[in-house]
Formats: C-alpha cells, sequence, structure tokens
C-alpha cells in the first residue's frame, strides 16, 4: 500500500469514530481534451496543472486546523529536499503563521518506518540547504526532531496520536 492510501485508510476510520475530519485535496487540473466514444466513457486525452498545488492533505482535529504533505523515500539514510517544493514549504509557513498545525508525514519504504516530522523542522531545513548545501536530512535528524509512527490496523496509520504530542510539546507552533 502506497502512503497516500495508508492514511486515506486512517482517515475514514477518523471520520468514522468522530476523531478528525481530513480529506485529500484534489489536485487542481485544466481538461483541453476528451475523447468520449460513449458518453459514460469519456477519457481525458489532454490536461494540465491549471496552478501548483499547496500540500496533500488538510482538514480540523479537535478544533484546530490541520495541513501536512506525505512523502515518500527509498534511501536508507537521508530524506531529498528535492521532494519538496517552494510553493509548499510557503504555504506550511503561511499556515502555521495562522496557527495551524503544519507537519509531514514520512515513509521511509525501504525501511518501512514512519515519521510525522514537524514543519519547522523541513523548513528549517530547506532554508539551510541554500547556505551549507545539504540537499537532504539526514535520518538521525528525522528521528531526534519527528515523531515515529507505526503501521496498525486501525487506523492504519495512528498519526492522531503524534499530533496530539505535537500540540503537548508545542512543537506544531
Amino acid at each position: 500500500m502506497t502512503l497516500e492510501e495508508e492514511i486515506n485508510e486512517s482517515n475514514k476510520y477518523y471520520r468514522s469514530h468522530d476523531i478528525a475530519v481530513i480529506y485529500k485535496k484534489p489536485t487542481p487540473i485544466q481538461i483541453v481534451k476528451v475523447d468520449y466514444p460513449k458518453r459514460s466513457r469519456a477519457v481525458i486525452k489532454e490536461a494540465y496543472f491549471k496552478q501548483a498545488s499547496t500540500t496533500d492533505y488538510n482538514g480540523v482535529y479537535n478544533g484546530q486546523y490541520v495541513d501536512f504533505e506525505a512523502k515518500e523515500t527509498k534511501n536508507k539514510n537521508t530524506f531529498p529536499l528535492k521532494n519538496f517544493h517552494q510553493h509548499q514549504i510557503d504555504h506550511l509557513q503561511m499556515c502555521q503563521k495562522q496557527g495551524g498545525i503544519c507537519f509531514a508525514i514520512i515513509k521511509y519504504v525501504t525501511l518501512k518506518r514512519y515519521f510525522v516530522t514537524p514543519a519547522d523542522l523541513l523548513i528549517e531545513h530547506w532554508n539551510a540547504q541554500n547556505h551549507d548545501g545539504a540537499k537532504s536530512i539526514q535520518l538521525k535528524d528525522i528521528i531526534e526532531g519527528s515523531i515515529e509512527i507505526k503501521a496498525n490496523y486501525n487506523p492504519t496509520l495512528p498519526y492522531i496520536d503524534a499530533i496530539q504530542q505535537l500540540i503537548e510539546s508545542g512543537k506544531e507552533k
């Protein structure tokens, strides 16, 4: 299962148990050409992105706005910053300024490890790459600055527990 599928399953669980209301954001596209072999079988043949999307997920948990990105890597020791785009980092910063809880869920596919990484850690490393040239975050830094979550049955990824820990520790700001 991909990380997004795992998160989507978790979100269904959270909604059905009245814990949180979090959805995957649709990617805005402009359809240019459609083939209609039959009306019920329309096929999009050409489309383009209307605008750069922001982050993957948003919603509300315990009365607080939540906004986050889902990222996977097959690397074992680092997380490449090229997995993010400037507009995503900007969006996380703007949401944080408004009091939102912002983070990324990072899956190390090969290691089968998951981390809820606060936006502050991502932003710090994103900005530092222009000064020290490091184009990735070391796994040890992810471990030290994030909350590790374990895959489960229900919810598939218990990331709400990590959000609660971020709130209690003050790391979401």
